[in-house]
């Protein structure tokens, strides 16, 4: 048997980078002003990456024994976490910005850190789909490095179900051509060949802006400088999958890109269909159904309306403008109704244990304000009486006929963000939206000023609720 004190050996290696004994490297990393000089040891540098053993190989030693190397494409704060990584084997990503944790990605991937490559795209597809989505053009190319299979899966099934997320947006011209076909290709894309087709031409057009607009107006240069351009995409295309009526609106007017065998086997395969042709033909893709997937579900909404929902949303993902129903990435799956389930607090704790990324909204008796809050922790119905750390929760009050614009409010003291007293049917939000007993029958409930930015109701008096809703938030499958 072996024991293993990983632990310790951790500790010493971490105090060796601290205390700077016997290094033998600098680094300069960052560009001027905001550069650092990091002294380290090349034997514990080129035993854990491949880069930097053919960086020290390369460098030679100065009089004083020292090898300098400068790295101007990585931040010094990217740099000291990685670094620490590099001694120590541990890293922690709490309290890190999403945006961070995508920077150390790319930065291991310049540095040959596989181990944390992995680790850094693992950590982001589980915990922070939404802000791949959102950031997803950046994503999806940085996704085709070699070494990004996590990242690269999940923006292809990202795509295959919801197609115009790449191909209606305002990065689509610029794609890069491999990324391109790396779309095209995939078996699974939930688009008609014909709007494929479509999609190709708009980009090889995009390429060469100085064509005419009017396809009538192009001349045979024309047409063979956009054949060039897309013949890399065009063995991609699935064109014995598509309509005669198709082919005759699609095809035709860009009969000159056709290589002359591939227009006769496209010709005879719906002239005489039974009739062998020497082109490949590929299989037909897997569409799920006739009608594609809709980036918008229905929701079973009482209390607010879908236009609600979609600023909600944007406010969980700090958003300047409300997303739109075609670009959303959430759904909200009801869990608990007062009207259905009991208005009492004690409901909520036992329906929602060990459910987190939830919504809460209170249609306030007698004043038509509808009010809320969000909360990403897990609700907890095991413990006695205790304050809980968040830095994402916030509360609000939405618009309606009494209220021109809804208000958000966000927590600003974050140790005392949620607070759970199941034993006293309590939930609070700091002490700003303080939930007490039974919701219709008691009124007891209120809105303070402490822990969270502002007020969402113009008083603190107690109020009952007519109804109320929490919703589970999710991503869109």
């Amino acid at each position: 048997m072996i024991t293993k004190f990983y632990e310790r050996l951790s500790n010493d290696l971490t105090q060796l980078l601290e205390n700077l004994i016997d290094h033998n490297v600098t680094i300069e990393v960052g560009e001027a002003p905001i550069n650092q000089i990091f002294k380290v040891h090349s034997y514990i540098l080129q035993s854990r990456s491949t880069y930097f053993k053919k960086k020290f190989d390369e460098t030679p030693f100065n009089e004083n024994y020292i090898k300098k190397l400068k790295i101007s494409n990585i931040s010094a704060k990217m740099f000291n976490f990685i670094i620490k990584y590099i001694y120590g084997g541990t890293i922690s990503l709490e309290n890190l910005e999403i945006s961070i944790i995508f920077g150390l990605l790319i930065a291991s991937l310049e540095l040959d850190l596989d181990e944390l490559v992995e680790h850094f795209q693992t950590h982001l597809v589980t915990n922070n789909a939404s802000w791949l989505k959102l950031n997803f053009a950046q994503v999806l190319q940085t996704s085709y490095h070699k070494n990004l299979e996590i990242i690269r899966s999940f923006c292809n099934n990202i795509i295959s179900k919801h197609p115009n997320i790449i191909f209606e947006s305002d990065n689509f011209n610029s794609l890069p051509e491999n990324v391109l076909i790396s779309i095209i290709e995939l078996d699974d894309l939930q688009l008609e060949e014909d709007k494929i087709w479509d999609y190709v031409i708009q980009w090889g057009r995009a390429k060469n802006p100085t064509f005419p607009t009017n396809l009538n107006e192009w001349t045979s240069d024309n047409f063979l400088t956009l054949k060039t351009t897309l013949k890399d995409c065009f063995p991609h295309i699935r064109y014995f999958n598509i309509s005669s009526e198709k082919v005759v609106e699609k095809f035709y007017p860009y009969q000159q890109l056709f290589e002359p065998k591939l227009w006769s086997d496209i010709n005879i395969k719906f002239l005489a269909p039974n009739k062998p042709i020497s082109a490949t033909i590929l299989p037909p893709r897997k569409i799920i159904s006739s009608t594609l997937p809709s980036r918008t579900t229905l929701i079973p909404f009482d209390i607010i309306s879908n236009e609600h929902a979609l600023e909600i949303s944007s406010w969980i993902d700090r958003k300047e403008t409300p997303y739109t129903a075609e670009n959303n990435p959430y759904e909200f799956e009801l869990l608990v109704r007062g009207s259905r389930d009991g208005f009492d607090v004690k409901n909520i704790y036992e329906i929602c244990d060990k459910v987190s990324k939830t919504v809460i909204v209170l249609k306030v008796e007698g004043t038509r304000e509808i009010i809320g809050g969000y909360n990403p922790l897990e609700i907890r119905n095991n413990i006695y009486r205790q304050y809980f750390y968040s830095k994402d929760s916030f509360i609000f009050s939405l618009k309606t006929e009494n209220l021109k614009n809804s208000i958000v409010s966000r927590v600003k003291n974050f140790n005392s963000a949620i607070y759970y007293n199941p034993s006293r049917s309590y939930l609070d939000f700091g002490s700003a939206l303080n939930l007490r007993g039974n919701l219709i029958t008691r009124k007891k409930s209120y809105c303070g000023t402490a822990n969270y930015e502002k007020q969402i109701r113009s008083n603190e008096d107690e109020f009952s609720v007519k109804e109320f809703e929490i919703f589970k938030i999710s991503l869109l499958k």
